[in-house]
């Protein structure tokens, strides 16, 4: 955990953070979560992640097996678990844990139950978190806490909660909430998630200069369906 001091000194020298595109690209998880997405569009967000490095593609389950099939090894798989409502069961979220990685996916994007969340039960949100951490092992497993529907005192409880149970990231949002990311809420993560916890910024994330500021700020990961464009200048709208 950071103190008040160290995350004062970081946010002090971010207006003088840079990086190159291929360093920016690398913390990409280039994504494509709509629910008409067609296969050409998975084609296209494939080609651009081998074209310019991207850390994953994040994908809708049912194309996983498709694009482990058509590309290999050429793109690393993420896809996304209790999406975008967190509500499932337990027991489902296993299931689609099992068959992602039957499927040929590598990373895991699950969203929370925010109903439990919002009724204080944090000890089975810990729960559910450690128990799709086993199911993953080696695999890293993201968690989408979706900042905008819960308060601080709920945001500070699901940090602890997700460093508890052993997952590899926090993220802040589904990108289908009201709202995404905000440097408010990845500073408050840097103040209460545990040293082997990283973070991962969704939505919210419209210019280059973003891009930069939430690398900057200490998100290792950045999801976004734009980046691509975002380089080029142009700003999104987009996820």
């Amino acid at each position: 955990m950071m103190t008040d001091q160290e995350i004062m000194s970081q946010e002090n020298s971010n207006s003088d953070y840079e990086l190159t595109d291929r360093q920016i690209m690398r913390r990409i998880d280039h994504t494509q979560l709509k629910p008409f997405a067609s296969w050409s569009d998975i084609e296209k967000l494939c080609d651009e992640a081998i074209k310019y490095k991207t850390a994953s593609v994040c994908i809708p389950p049912v194309y996983v097996k498709r694009v482990h099939d058509a590309y290999g090894d050429k793109v690393n798989i993420c896809t996304v678990i209790g999406f975008p409502l967190g509500y499932s069961t337990t027991a489902a979220k296993v299931a689609e844990v099992e068959q992602a990685f039957a499927d040929g996916c590598n990373e895991i994007d699950m969203v929370v139950n925010i109903s439990d969340v919002k009724n204080g039960d944090y000890v089975k949100v810990e729960e559910e978190i450690r128990i799709l951490k086993r199911v993953c092992g080696e695999h890293i497993l993201k968690v989408i806490i979706e900042t905008c529907f819960l308060s601080e005192e709920e945001k500070v409880a699901m940090c602890k909660a997700v460093t508890n149970a052993g997952a590899d990231y926090i993220k802040t949002s589904t990108g289908f909430g009201t709202g995404g990311a905000t440097i408010e809420d990845i500073r408050l993560f840097k103040r209460y998630i545990g040293p082997n916890v990283k973070i991962k910024a969704a939505g919210g994330v419209k210019t280059r200069k973003d891009l930069v500021l939430f690398i900057g700020e200490g998100c290792d990961r950045i999801g976004t369906s734009s980046a691509v464009s975002l380089l080029q200048g142009k700003q999104t709208q987009g996820y």
